[in-house]
């Protein structure tokens, strides 16, 4: 489980995100990425329970590293404030859509879905929707998933896109260029000794959602 010790790092880390601060606090540093290896390998043990292909999924391989990429990017902050891990076939770079998980002092989530899409794939996306509206609807608008996944992220259009008209039954659906579903978690529940257990149940209510959205890029079947 995480810690409070964690989070007050990230919240230093905040406010001191320069490279000596962070050298003279790795020893903090190094303690809290142990604490979120161990949580995120008990949520892959979780996951690999009923998504396939993660049995040879090593938890390192899942884990973001703490450094940005400051090259085209006019804030130069060395490091990120938070943790974050991405659950799929080899880990964070499956090239899929998988499961996120995102640690940050009062802005910790897990989340997923489709995010920065081709312009293919946004196409087969709305075309499905005009299509099928009935399967993606029956996922996203259950109850259960509804309760939880109760925050969507993603930018959406704000007239009718090209070559559906205005009156279409779907257009809300059909306006979004992302749809990213997210549930958030207080900071107590982050330190919750059933954390890992409450991320997993979260993940397994989002699996439906992601295997339609992998199925239509990829053609996945799982």
């Amino acid at each position: 489980m995480l810690s409070q010790h964690t989070l007050q790092f990230l919240t230093n880390l905040s406010e001191n995100n320069n490279r000596e601060w962070f050298h003279a606090n790795r020893r903090d540093y190094e303690k809290s990425k142990i604490e979120f290896e161990t949580l995120c390998q008990t949520i892959l043990d979780g996951i690999a329970q009923f998504q396939e292909n993660l049995h040879n999924t090593t938890v390192k391989s899942c884990i973001l590293r703490i450094n940005r990429d400051i090259r085209f990017s006019l804030d130069k902050s060395p490091y990120k404030k938070y943790l974050a891990a991405g659950f799929g076939p080899g880990g964070k770079s499956s090239g899929r859509v998988d499961f996120y998980l995102h640690i940050e002092p009062n802005e910790s989530f897990l989340g997923g879905g489709m995010w920065s899409p081709t312009s293919s794939q946004l196409a087969s996306f709305r075309q499905e929707i005009d299509y099928n509206p009935h399967i993606i609807k029956g996922i996203i608008e259950d109850e259960t998933f509804r309760q939880y996944f109760n925050e969507i992220h993603g930018e959406k259009v704000k007239k009718m896109p090209k070559g559906y008209p205005i009156n279409h039954p779907d257009i809300e659906l059909l306006k979004y260029k992302e749809l990213f579903f997210v549930h958030k978690y207080p900071n107590n529940s982050v330190m919750d000794a059933n954390f890992a257990g409450e991320v997993i149940k979260g993940c397994r209510i989002l699996k439906p959602y992601l295997d339609y959205i992998n199925h239509l890029f990829f053609g996945d079947e799982s």
